[in-house]
């Protein structure tokens, strides 16, 4: 039978039959299908009534059968209320779907994880997390997506706490995976020691603060990161609470100023707070530097002018090389994770993912290929299983 979904003519459409953009997006980019088939009375009553009652009665006396018997245990939610969105900032749950139906159909292309977009009309963050976990028994996993820092690092604790199943922010974790990742590949191609590395992060929200403990576990041992106030350093008296955690955690040798007085003789530029770093705030970088500019649509420092003064340059576009781009984790890693039921996904579990998507391409590597792109049809394998093998020797595979 063919789908049914209200559609408006198409001359009531923006740009009708000229965008491609919204001819691709009517009527949205995914649907639900049956695994099995549905032919005849007896198909029937196996499927539904009054077959399905002996698999309810089964999962009902033991419920660890919901994961054999259903599709929880290949099924990730992915979860917004719109406060975040790409570029474009608050916008709102409904305005949110056409990205996370993008995101749940990256899923199932890369990772061949089954997603189901939910955007919530909820801000609160008590409110958020107790629709969340009483969502939760459908799903094997929960993706969080674009929610607005600092409320995402509060709403991410509290799920990961209350669920045994892996809570993922995305907007966190993923960039914080791939930036390590290409970061490792940097090191090798340039022949130098990562724990060697000063780091300046220009971005103290969700995927700079990710990157930060990242890196900092990776065994890198200076990092700084910035706001926009400057360098966030202890001294400062103006901090959220995920800020002053991260002055106790980075900036060991305690540097104070602004972006550029931090940029003065740094190995690494990680940019993911939008703005511009003039030229010559980049020209003061370390000879070698490695320029990782990756706000979208327009990278902090221009490829172009990075190119001039770093060894390596990456940004967030895929019309430039080495596009740090989340699609390279998150399908992977929660394939992994799903393989194993795992009950988390820990910092180790990370690490291995960024160690895996980086030996990829770790014989291929050039300062234009320190990632591999996101159509390379070997990332998401080797991911699901450094993260599977991870979540058992960590302890938190139930398979």
């Amino acid at each position: 039978m063919p789908r049914v979904s209200p559609r408006p003519p198409a001359d009531e459409l923006p740009e009708p039959g000229l965008d491609p953009v919204f001819a691709l997006h009517r009527g949205g980019k995914m649907e639900v299908a049956g695994t099995v088939p549905l032919r005849d009375a007896d198909d029937l009553s196996l499927a539904y009534t009054p077959g399905v009652a002996r698999v309810c009665e089964a999962i009902a006396e033991r419920p660890e059968l919901v994961d054999d018997y259903t599709w929880k245990s290949g099924t990730v939610a992915v979860v917004t209320d719109g406060s975040a969105v790409l570029g474009l900032g608050d916008i709102g749950p409904e305005a949110s779907l056409p990205v996370m139906e993008g995101k749940a159909i990256l899923f199932k292309q890369f990772g061949g994880v089954d997603a189901v977009p939910v955007a919530l009309d909820c801000r609160e963050v008590d409110e958020l997390v107790e629709t969340v976990a009483r969502l939760a028994p459908s799903f094997g996993g929960i993706n969080l997506e674009d929610i607005s820092a600092p409320r995402c690092f509060e709403i991410e604790r509290r799920l990961q706490e209350r669920l045994d199943i892996p809570v993922f922010h995305d907007d966190q974790h993923g960039t914080a995976v791939v930036t390590l990742a290409a970061l490792r590949n940097a090191v090798r191609l340039t022949g130098r020691d990562l724990a060697a590395l000063r780091v300046v992060i220009s971005g103290a929200g969700a995927a700079g603060v990710a990157i930060a403990r990242i890196l900092l576990g990776a065994g890198v041992d200076d990092v700084v990161v910035c706001d926009r106030r400057g360098v966030v350093s202890r001294d400062r008296e103006d901090l959220t609470a995920i800020k002053r955690e991260l002055a106790e955690t980075t900036n060991p040798n305690g540097r104070t100023g602004s972006l550029a007085d931090a940029l003065a003789g740094a190995d690494v530029f990680v940019g993911v707070s939008g703005g511009t770093v003039p030229e010559s705030a980049v020209a003061t970088m370390a000879p070698g530097a490695f320029v990782f500019a990756m706000a979208n649509p327009n990278p902090e420092v221009h490829p172009e002018v990075a190119a001039r003064h770093a060894a390596v340059v990456a940004t967030g576009r895929s019309d430039f090389p080495n596009q740090i781009n989340n699609v390279l984790a998150f399908p992977g890693i929660f394939a992994g994770a799903l393989q194993v039921r795992a009950t988390r996904i820990t910092e180790g579990m990370k690490l291995a993912a960024a160690e895996a998507l980086a030996a990829v391409v770790a014989d291929e590597l050039s300062p234009e290929r320190v990632i591999p792109s996101p159509f390379d049809e070997r990332v998401a394998p080797a991911v699901a299983a450094a993260v599977a093998d991870a979540a058992r020797a960590e302890g938190v595979a139930r398979l």
